[in-house]
């Protein structure tokens, strides 16, 4: 299935000469969700995935689908303030500042392997920050999957070193 057909390209937003990738028309056409949920169903499987993990909000809508076709749980990462419960944290840097990032302190157990899930790879910012949280609960990034990539970006050089599925690249 060509599932760029189903990314709706909106021209200068959030601001001018951006060129926004759309994936709200993917997701209210269950054929192509539930297609692209199954490619990234497949990848997990033959990492032997433990839990997905995937940072708020568009994460969300990507690996609970994942985690829920594969009977797994699903731990989010969430800005800072968000979560109930003691927490660990990180300072990552975005376009224009700084932002935190936290998951629960007991949402890993050491050595599972760990699916980390996103709608879009762009500067990978925040995969990377999403990584060093999961890493310093002890979890193993066995994969790290998302629909989009922005190669132009470069995102995919802050993350050398881990295994990475994207089903569509711009």
């Amino acid at each position: 299935m060509d599932l760029k057909q189903y990314v709706t390209i909106v021209e200068d937003w959030p601001k001018p000469g951006i060129r926004f990738k759309d994936i709200t028309t993917l997701m209210d056409n269950g054929d192509a969700y539930k297609y692209a949920t199954d490619q990234i169903v497949t990848y997990a499987k033959e990492r032997q995935i433990d839990l997905v993990v995937g940072p708020e909000a568009r994460g969300f809508i990507i690996g609970c689908p994942v985690a829920y076709s594969l009977g797994l749980g699903f731990a989010p990462v969430r800005k800072e303030g968000k979560l109930p419960r003691e927490v660990i944290k990180v300072d990552y840097g975005l376009e224009y500042g700084k932002d935190v990032l936290t998951i629960h302190k007991d949402a890993i157990r050491p050595g599972q392997r760990v699916l980390i899930t996103d709608d879009l790879l762009a500067t990978g910012g925040t995969i990377e920050a999403t990584i060093k949280l999961v890493e310093e609960l002890g979890g193993v990034v066995a994969g790290i999957a998302f629909l989009i990539e922005l190669t132009y970006l470069e995102g995919r050089d802050k993350l050398e070193g881990y295994d990475i599925l994207t089903l569509m690249q711009y």
